[in-house]
C-alpha cells in the first residue's frame, strides 16, 4: 500500500481508494486532499504551476479543485522552504542596506536626506 501525506500537516491519509475524493479533507488538520499542493503534477515553476501544460488556471493551490489530471503524490510532503527563503533574503537585504528599523539616525524627511 502506498502512503499519501497532507501538505499543509504531514498527517496520513488512509484509505483503500487510490484518490481522494473533490471534497475529501484531511483528519488531522481539516485541509482539502484534492488541490494541486497534494498532486504530484504540482510544479511552483512550472506554467500555471503544474507539469501537465493546459490544465485550467487554479487560484488558490491549497483548496479544493475539480481538475481531472489530479493524481496523490507519494511519500511525505517537501519541507516548505518559502519561509525560510524569505528569512534569509530579507537578512541579505538587511546586510546590504541596513536594517533602518532602529536607526535614529536615518533621514526622516526628503530635506534632511539632502542636507549639507
Amino acid at each position: 500500500m502506498v502512503a499519501f501525506f497532507c501538505h499543509k500537516c504531514g498527517a496520513p491519509w488512509e484509505s483503500d481508494l487510490r484518490q481522494p475524493g473533490f471534497k475529501d479533507i484531511c483528519a488531522g488538520c481539516g485541509a482539502y486532499l484534492h488541490c494541486c499542493k497534494n498532486c504530484r503534477f504540482h510544479r511552483p515553476s512550472a506554467h500555471n504551476q503544474c507539469y501537465i501544460p493546459n490544465t485550467e488556471y487554479v487560484r488558490d493551490r491549497e483548496r479544493l479543485n475539480y481538475c481531472e489530471e489530479f493524481e496523490f503524490r507519494s511519500g511525505p510532503p517537501a519541507p516548505d522552504g518559502d519561509e525560510k527563503k524569505k528569512h534569509q533574503a530579507r537578512k541579505k537585504l538587511d546586510a546590504l542596506f541596513g536594517d533602518n528599523d532602529d536607526d535614529s539616525s536615518a533621514p526622516t524627511s526628503f530635506d534632511d536626506l539632502f542636507k549639507k
